[in-house]
């Protein structure tokens, strides 16, 4: 009989707390995990759980420092995080006129006190399964509460059994974790990732462009595509392939929803199709949505029923929760697809979550086979520490600036439970109206978030390839695709430190500024990485203007316009002007941002051989760009780089020191082309390179409001310095509205005559009432009523900044 095999197996010893950090009575068991975490378990019958289960894995803490007081009656337990009052044996939820009566758990410095059934009203959200639902319901509680707590309840957490399967709960137990942190809530996070375990490293490709149209695609269709793809000069990293790479019912193509088979008449020789695109950069993902089962069609099974002891049948049900159909499920259908090439699965399953949450983790831990190949998974959100499960799909969305403007602060909330990689249909995936400015509204949005997946179901006028629009779309859309594989080395360094720390990829506003999350302007603002700081727009642009006016709020510090440069300072609050082809997207002083410089592949995600690297002013700091091959585990045994990039700031003197600071050589190309963009620089009058202390010609330039130091053939082992030295040299641009106002009234379709008269009168000393009548006045020159309307509305948002 098939059998789990040994790569399933999960940590069962580290599973056990300390008992020097356990109370336990005849009928509770109070279990301190850190200065900031809780465990409560209350059974009638003194059964206590030390399983690992979805949720907890890892409960073997170091034992934090507490006090006690005890008596035959009562337990009081103190950290410097909270106080936790119990009467013994009693149950944790007392009688409902007094809620805290035998349990509660009050947070240090403050007011606030938790209890059982505490309805956490100020908790912000966290993850829901997907939005196949729409955009509409709450989400489910997060970590993240102004209250300073969050409760998890544990008690219907599948369980893992030794060798790895999971079952359900068959006990009805109270098993209960408390974070309570107060402001710290990174340190929440911490013991989280700590008592879960921390998310895997995605592939470095995964971080590139999908596509995913629901389409009936054959190998030679694929061709064109990739050929299509190419010749415009559009990245692509995965394709996502539907239930149509399967054998289906030539009769209907409706019924068998469920194979593990590719078709031969689209695919005769599917290895070939995958040597195919892995040769021109391309990774593959295959839909599987195991519902219907395993129908006799399929090549293996009679073998397969044969090992389960089934005769006489032509479909064998799926069940996550028989521990041999699992057996042969990964034995016989998932790796002759592994052994194809196929890199990744996409599990379309949506029938019950707790099958769906057991499915996910087989996936997951079906990579660790060997360590050729790092843990790669496309599946609905199973909520249940699901950060561990890869990447997020949020199902098939709406077409609508409704869905486009929820995304950003849907992404934000995920980081509440630890979440980073969500992925959504990028223009949206059924029904609305295909409109350009919104293609490329969710387009920029693709560019700054956790994945850039193309989606959009069957149907001629569904246009997501970026050549099927207006030049002006399409140009617009390709210099953003295009910058978005430009990002891998930044977005790859993040997924790194998200893996090591837990540190999200996005983080909004709200953590160091929590009355913004009320303030609909503000609150799809986030920071993208630790340099980037985006204010989505997710809504049309005035007709009249050709903008899109938005209201944005920066913290504190220096930021700067990441395509402009212009210099904003920080914790305040600002209206700017945006064409279609401008995104808000800022870098904080001192940023330091690598980009690759496109190969002739454009499609290659792998660690390029030409970075060029951006460097903002206003202060020192130092990024530690992380590389390895992007798709094995060999990052585990030590094949890994880290590069520091060390940008030591004074106002007329830059120095930027690149060099290798960990890991092994032979990772990363053996010389580097750099090109160092030292932005808002005029040029130096004196500059210099070094490779280990000798110095080198460099070549250096200053272009727009930026200068320019270009190096070739830099070995990748040595420690490039570039020192940069003149008077006045940082350019102080700081960002006027006035200039965005210049620019609307040279865009306005009006009489050339009247815009200098305009001009005049919104650039001059008079007060905003006055400047509004002088406005007016210039109906009787031929302005027209709506442009009357527009310069007023104008000097609204003047006399708000």
């Amino acid at each position: 009989m098939a059998q789990l095999e040994q790569h399933f197996k999960v940590d069962y010893k580290n599973a056990i707390a300390k008992k020097e950090a356990q109370f336990r009575g005849s009928k509770y068991r109070i279990t301190i995990l850190t200065e900031r975490l809780i465990r409560f378990e209350y059974d009638a019958n003194g059964v206590f759980f030390d399983h690992p289960t979805e949720f907890a894995r890892f409960r073997n803490f170091k034992v934090p420092e507490f006090q006690v007081e005890e008596n035959e009656k009562t337990l009081v337990i103190q950290t410097k995080y909270f106080v936790l009052q119990y009467v013994k044996e009693k149950p944790f939820v007392g009688p409902k006129y007094a809620p805290d009566q035998f349990l509660k758990v009050g947070l240090m410095n403050s007011d606030k006190i938790w209890y059982f059934d505490h309805p956490e009203a100020r908790n912000f959200g966290g993850v829901k399964s997907s939005l196949d639902k729409g955009i509409r319901g709450p989400l489910e509680r997060g970590l993240y509460s102004t209250d300073g707590f969050a409760s998890f309840d544990d008690s219907k957490s599948l369980v893992y059994m030794e060798d790895g399967f999971l079952v359900k709960p068959t006990s009805k137990r109270v098993d209960t974790y408390l974070f309570i942190y107060r402001r710290d809530f990174g340190l929440c996070l911490k013991d989280y990732f700590t008592l879960t375990g921390l998310p895997p490293l995605i592939p470095r490709y995964a971080l590139g462009i999908w596509w995913n149209k629901d389409i009936i695609y054959s190998f030679e269709d694929i061709k064109k595509l990739l050929q299509t793809f190419n010749n415009k000069e559009i990245p692509l990293s995965v394709l996502l392939l539907n239930e149509f790479w399967h054998l289906k019912d030539k009769r209907d193509l409706n019924k068998f929803k469920t194979g593990f088979t590719f078709s031969p008449e689209l695919f005769k020789d599917p290895f070939e199709f995958t040597t195919y695109l892995h040769d021109r950069g391309v990774r593959l993902g295959l839909n599987i949505d195991p519902i219907e089962g395993i129908n006799d069609h399929e090549e293996k099974f009679r073998l397969i029923a044969t090992e389960l002891g089934i005769i006489n049948t032509h479909n064998i049900p799926f069940n996550a929760f028989d521990k041999t159909f699992i057996a042969v499920y990964f034995n016989h259908l998932i790796k002759p697809l592994d052994s194809l090439g196929v890199d990744f699965y996409w599990l379309d399953y949506k029938k019950d979550m707790s099958s769906l949450r057991a499915l996910n983790h087989y996936h997951i831990m079906n990579y660790n086979r060997d360590m050729r190949t790092r843990p790669m998974l496309f599946s609905r959100n199973s909520v249940i520490a699901s950060h561990l499960n890869g990447v997020h799909y949020s199902g098939p969305t709406t077409v609508s600036f409704d869905t486009l403007n929820y995304l950003p602060s849907f992404n934000s909330s995920a980081s509440n439970m630890g979440v980073s990689w969500w992925s959504h249909d990028i223009g949206g995936f059924k029904g609305g109206i295909e409109d350009s400015e919104l293609y490329i509204r969710y387009v920029e949005l693709g560019t700054y978030s956790p994945i850039f997946r193309f989606a959009s179901e069957r149907g001629h006028y569904y246009k997501r390839e970026p050549w099927e629009w207006d030049i002006k779309t399409y140009t617009i859309a390709k210099f953003y695709c295009q910058l978005r594989h430009r990002l891998i080395p930044y977005l790859y360094t993040e997924n790194y430190k998200y893996h090591k720390t837990g540190l999200p990829l996005i983080q909004p506003l709200y953590y160091s500024y929590p009355e913004l999350r009320d303030e609909p302007a503000y609150k799809n603002e986030y920071y993208f990485g630790s340099e980037l700081l985006v204010k989505p727009i997710t809504k049309r642009q005035d007709k009249v203007m050709n903008r899109c006016v938005e209201e944005i709020f920066l913290p504190k510090g220096t930021w700067y316009d990441f395509k402009t440069g212009k210099k904003f300072p920080g914790n305040k609050r600002y209206v700017a002007f945006y064409n279609e082809e401008d995104y808000p997207v800022f870098a904080k002083s001192g940023s330091i941002i690598p980009l690759a410089i496109l190969p002739a592949n454009i499609n290659d995600t792998n660690p390029p051989e030409s970075l060029e690297i951006h460097v903002f002013p206003g202060r020192s700091n130092v990024y530690k760009l992380y590389e390895d091959d992007g798709i094995s585990r060999l990052n585990e045994e030590g094949y890994y780089i880290v590069t520091a990039i060390d940008y030591n700031y004074l106002a007329n003197n830059y120095t930027l020191i690149i060099r290798p600071i960990e890991g092994k050589a032979g990772i990363i190309p053996k010389a580097r082309n750099f090109k160092i963009r030292f932005r808002n620089t005029r040029e130096a009058e004196e500059v210099k390179g070094f490779i280990n202390g000798t110095e080198i010609p460099v070549e250096s330039y200053p272009e727009d409001a930026d200068f320019i130091v270009s190096v070739k053939n830099v070995p990748t082992t040595t420690q490039l310095t570039i020192n940069c030295k003149g008077k006045d040299i940082e350019i102080d641009a700081v960002r006027l509205i006035n200039e965005d106002i210049n620019s609307i009234i040279g865009d306005a379709k009006i009489p050339t005559i009247l815009k200098e008269r305009i001009a005049g009168i919104m650039f001059s000393n008079l007060e905003i009432n006055k400047k509004r009548i002088e406005i007016r006045k210039l109906r009787r020159a031929g302005l027209r009523d709506i442009f009357v309307r527009m310069f007023i509305k104008l000097l609204e948002y003047v006399s708000e900044i």
